[in-house]
């Protein structure tokens, strides 16, 4: 494999670069507008509430119902990838997250209560977009070289920021030019006209059906017995993983979902571009940079979260959580898009460190142990995004927000440097043991 030209393994037959190249920008594009339609509610959250007269608690209700179908789709997502292959798990949640979106405004105003329409309608989108990480792990760890996952993932990673920077710079002078409906009809518009555009020109009009006889005949991924699994869930390392995981993500989602807000009112004067764009901007050099820097050290043998047993392993867990702490304090505009820039590019690093670590510890069920991880955040996401409006409008303050996040993050790192690991685990639990597996 190392001496092999970098490919995609699709249906067991060679594909290589010029084919890989099409594929990582797709993911990327579809990894990008997925974002555009999950954050066109936390951009549009400030206009809505006026519109409908919404309570910060209630924003947060809204903002929060995502998270709460976002859990419920994650290990369902991972094991049907697990089995028939995570582009037709993906092609599938992409056309109808897309429409969703679409339908988001029309929902709105046709209902006698917006706040249950939104509510539930931000609920279906998560159960939706659930499934779109976890197969996109299992579409890696299944048919990409061991020293190809980094780049890849942090390069479709990065297409999270990207739709971010997309949403709030287009998304912004959208909001203020025709509305906050048009926010939603095009990101969503688009969303579907990707899903269209992957089944007609890359599957060949093929691919997006999954039948009960594909579930129960696909090949040996998630043959995992539930002694096994239960027994995988007890290695210190793959909880560690989860633990860290669900740090980051919740910390991650409750940016996300509150900062614009955080910035419309203490700065309320700010262009709504400048902080919905340059943080953005910021965190994809990044996260191409982690990926370059992953890649290359695995080829030269070593792991880059793992290169030392005692006092690296955190070289691919961020460190945003110091910045985070700054912004707790900041008094100015300038400075607080300068700390939020900071922890947006150094949250990218975690791609190539708990993303990619999950389809090291577990490559036969990585789509469903991601799952499980993802999961874990979504739950989190959920309390702390509710959590978050509770705490503003009882303390009146911004900064027991990030103090709460800084303790988060420091929760993960500190169970990542103590129990990460970057050996297989997922083969020999039959035999109760487990050794490093080199690819």
């Amino acid at each position: 494999y190392r001496k092999s030209p970098p490919c995609f393994i699709w249906l067991h037959l060679s594909v290589c670069r010029p084919v890989l190249r099409i594929w990582t920008v797709v993911l990327l594009l579809g990894t990008c507008l997925l974002y555009c339609a999950r954050v066109a509610m936390p951009i549009c959250a400030v206009s809505m509430a006026e519109r409908f007269s919404w309570s910060k608690r209630e924003t947060g209700m809204v903002l929060g119902s995502f998270f709460w179908g976002y859990c419920f789709t994650q290990v369902l997502g991972g094991y049907v990838s697990d089995r028939v292959g995570g582009e037709k798990v993906m092609l599938l949640s992409a056309a109808a997250w897309g429409a969703m979106t679409a339908f988001t405004p029309i929902l709105a105003h046709f209902c006698s209560q917006p706040i249950v329409s939104m509510t539930v309608s931000r609920f279906l989108m998560g159960l939706l977009q659930g499934v779109h990480y976890p197969s996109l792990a299992s579409l890696c760890s299944q048919k990409v070289v061991e020293s190809e996952r980094g780049f890849l993932m942090s390069t479709v990673g990065s297409g999270s920021y990207l739709g971010t920077l997309v949403i709030g710079g287009i998304g912004s002078l959208m909001l203020d030019l025709y509305g906050w409906e048009s926010v939603f009809y095009i990101s969503g518009l688009l969303s579907v006209l990707w899903a269209y555009s992957m089944w007609k020109y890359l599957l060949k009009g093929e691919g997006p059906i999954i039948t009960l006889e594909s579930l129960g005949s696909a090949g040996t991924q998630s043959k995992l017995s539930k002694r096994n699994w239960l027994r995988l869930f007890r290695q210190p390392a793959v909880c560690a993983v989860i633990i860290t995981h669900l740090c980051n993500a919740s910390t991650f989602f409750t940016l996300l979902s509150w900062l614009p807000t955080f910035f419309k009112d203490t700065f309320p004067d700010a262009k709504g571009w400048v902080f919905n764009v340059i943080p953005w901007f910021v965190a994809i050099p990044s996260s191409l940079f982690s990926g370059y820097l992953s890649d290359h050290l695995i080829s030269q043998g070593m792991k880059p979260y793992m290169l030392h047993k005692h006092t690296h392993r955190f070289f691919f867990k961020d460190l945003s959580f110091v910045f985070t702490l700054f912004l707790c304090g900041t008094t100015t505009f300038p400075t607080a898009v300068a700390f939020v820039s900071a922890i947006m590019g150094l949250t990218t690093f975690n791609h190539c460190g708990v993303s990619v670590n999950v389809q090291d510890l577990a490559p036969s069920c990585a789509g469903a142990l991601f799952g499980v991880m993802n999961t874990c955040g979504a739950f989190t996401g959920v309390i702390m995004v509710y959590f978050s409006g509770y705490l503003i409008e009882a303390t009146g303050s911004w900064a027991s927000v990030f103090g709460l996040i800084t303790v988060l993050n420091l929760l993960g790192l500190g169970t990542f440097l103590c129990f990460a690991e970057a050996r297989r685990v997922d083969i020999d639990l039959a035999k109760g043991r487990y050794h490093n597996i080199h690819i």
